[in-house]
């Protein structure tokens, strides 16, 4: 920036001494000229160079500035382009100035009053309404300064209610994976070691009983060092999202634990973006739990239907409504069943993507979680 201020005031003091420019500037008062061409000079210095620190002491440089242009003006010299730098003064006093920011404006308006009235003086022949008009005109010079000041600060504002919306955002989606993880697995492990217990008269079905145990904490351990490691990540380099895993797997997982699962898949399955892969997972991760910890030993369903466009996953057990979650009523008037925050953290992540879901009992009994998520342009 001090470059930058430099570099310009440097460009400005040479433009300042062009001759054809010197026709264009600002002129007050049209007094008789006094003093020689060394004050002449000097004085356009004044209104140029201190433009290098209009940045960093915006209140020094219109000060040196504007009192240079007074004396340019009271001893009549001639038009030049040096003379703008005034403009340029009080244009950074409206956008840099961080302290002080109304006791300069009315001090240079006190010093604008002794300017005016020493032209008078001296024997200027403008009247009250040029004086009123000249400094209508760097009031608004200054207020254009004040008015991106405010803007830029209004930008500020917003980016960092964004970063902090977006902080928000992410914690809400580690806290769904989370839960996902959590939850699935420590209800697999439960019902697994559970059924163990069961099994000591029969050595190999326990040892596969233990070995299921096994895998399912090594794939919960896993999962959990993905999240911390999110966490704990300092560069945009460490991935966001987590790899979702294969519903198939998941369907087996669920099935070693005792519950009866069968997974139906139709269609071809078109290449998907990996959210809407883990998200589509996730559903199903959800309804197995729910599964497990509701009906466990009842006969689930698990459907994938895929096409272009869409990706349709639906979930469903047998049983009857009383061993489901308590019914809620979704926005549309119908029923279904919230689940916690289990199953409304998987409506939110649906329709994030533009799809639909909904859960709930069915009238034959049982209780159906189904998603339709999109796998084009639209996820």
């Amino acid at each position: 920036m001090a470059a930058r201020d430099c570099g310009f005031a440097a460009a400005f003091t040479v433009l300042a001494f062009v001759t054809p420019l010197s026709r264009i500037g600002a002129q007050f008062g049209d007094l008789p000229a006094r003093g020689g061409a060394v004050a002449g000079v000097l004085l356009t210095l004044g209104q140029t160079v201190p433009l290098a620190v209009r940045t960093r002491w915006p209140a020094v440089c219109l000060a040196v500035t504007g009192t240079s242009f007074a004396f340019h003006q009271v001893l009549g010299r001639p038009l030049t382009f040096g003379s703008l730098g005034l403009y340029v003064a009080l244009y950074s006093v409206g956008v840099h100035l961080h302290r002080l920011r109304w006791v300069v404006p009315l001090a240079a308006t006190a010093g604008y009053l002794v300017f005016s009235i020493v032209m008078h003086a001296l024997g200027s022949p403008d009247g009250l309404a040029d004086y009123l008009v000249y400094y209508m005109v760097l009031a608004v010079v200054w207020g254009l300064g004040v008015q991106l000041r405010a803007r830029r600060a209004h930008e500020a504002e917003r980016l960092r209610l964004s970063a902090h919306a977006a902080v928000a955002a992410e914690r809400s989606r580690l806290a769904r994976e989370l839960h996902d993880v959590v939850t699935h697995h420590v209800t697999a492990m439960v019902v697994q070691a559970g059924a163990a217990q069961y099994l000591t008269a029969s050595s190999d079905r326990l040892n596969e009983a233990l070995e299921a145990i096994n895998g399912t904490g090594r794939r919960a351990l896993s999962e959990l060092r993905f999240l911390l490691g999110v966490l704990e990540a300092t560069g945009d380099s460490a991935p966001r999202t987590p790899m979702p895993g294969r519903v198939p797997d998941l369907v087996e997982q669920t099935r070693m634990g005792g519950q009866p699962v069968e997974l139906v898949e139709g269609g071809e399955r078109p290449a998907m973006a990996i959210g809407a892969q883990l998200t589509a997972y996730r559903v199903v991760q959800e309804a197995l739990t729910n599964a497990v910890k509701y009906a466990p030993g009842r006969q689930t369903l698990v459907r994938l239907a895929h096409t272009p466009d869409w990706m349709d996953v639906e979930v469903t057990t047998a049983g009857t409504v009383d061993s489901m979650p308590a019914p809620a009523i979704s926005r549309g008037g119908s029923p279904h069943v919230s689940g916690g925050r289990g199953l409304a953290g998987l409506r939110e992540r649906v329709e994030m993507l533009g799809g639909e879901f909904a859960a709930g009992p069915r009238p034959e009994g049982g209780f159906r979680v189904h998603a339709r998520i999109p796998t084009g342009d639209g996820a």
